[in-house]
């Protein structure tokens, strides 16, 4: 995904790794009672700060650091999980206003109305 787009900015990259996050921290909701399971995230400002330079972005997920890990060795903590989905989702909608304003504003420019 390219990250220096000169219409829509950084946002559909944006949009793409908040997605990809929200998969991940799903995934580690639906594993909260699984035993040994290590809960993965995505440090957003850290895959944009490393790829800026280089124009697209890798995701690579990262083990969360447990909070308080359960003796079977999960460390999905149920309620940050879903602080975490809810925070995602809240920017991935941010993004998607920005693009839906940007679009209509391109198609006024289009049309003239």
């Amino acid at each position: 995904m390219t990250i220096n787009d000169p219409v829509f900015g950084v946002h559909p990259a944006a949009m793409q790794l908040q997605r990809r996050r929200m998969e991940l921290i799903a995934a580690n909701i639906a594993n909260a009672d699984t035993p040994g399971f290590q809960a993965r995230d995505l440090d957003f400002r850290q895959v944009l700060a490393s790829t800026q330079a280089a124009g697209t972005a890798a995701a690579d997920p990262a083990y969360r650091v447990a909070v308080q890990p359960a003796a079977d060795g999960n460390t999905v903590d149920v309620q940050i999980e879903q602080a975490q989905f809810a925070d995602a989702a809240l920017r991935y909608q941010a993004s998607l206003q920005f693009l839906d304003a940007r679009i209509k504003g391109l198609l006024t420019a289009f049309t003239g109305q």
